[in-house]
């Protein structure tokens, strides 16, 4: 009873991963590369399972958020890959702020106007 069944291995893994990015990755703009960006949700997608991007037949399928931000003196697009609770959190048009760093999206939090 040592080693977990191959299956479970593989669930835990996803679910630990899950539960790293539903909590989000503390990061502040201090951080080596990451900033802080005021940005607009432009578009919201979802990929079912077994589409392109969507994972296996067996996933639960994939959430993205489209963003629109002001950096400097250029308007940048970013979209990233989101948990389910942000995908549903953000509909298009909400102001947000998002902390991004490494070309990654670590933190997503309503923009405080």
């Amino acid at each position: 009873m040592d080693r977990l069944h191959p299956v479970a291995a593989v669930l835990l893994s996803v679910l630990m991963t899950a539960s790293c990015a539903s909590s989000g990755k503390t990061s502040h703009p201090s951080d080596s590369g990451a900033h802080v960006l005021k940005a607009i949700v432009t578009e919201r997608e979802f990929s079912g399972p077994g589409t392109a991007g969507g994972g296996s037949m067996r996933g639960s399928g994939s959430w993205y958020l489209s963003f629109e931000a002001q950096d400097g003196d250029k308007i940048v697009h970013y979209r990233f890959q989101v948990t389910q609770q942000q995908y549903f959190r953000y509909p298009e048009g909400s102001s947000v702020e998002i902390v991004v760093g490494d070309n990654e999206l670590h933190e997503i939090r309503s923009a405080q106007d």
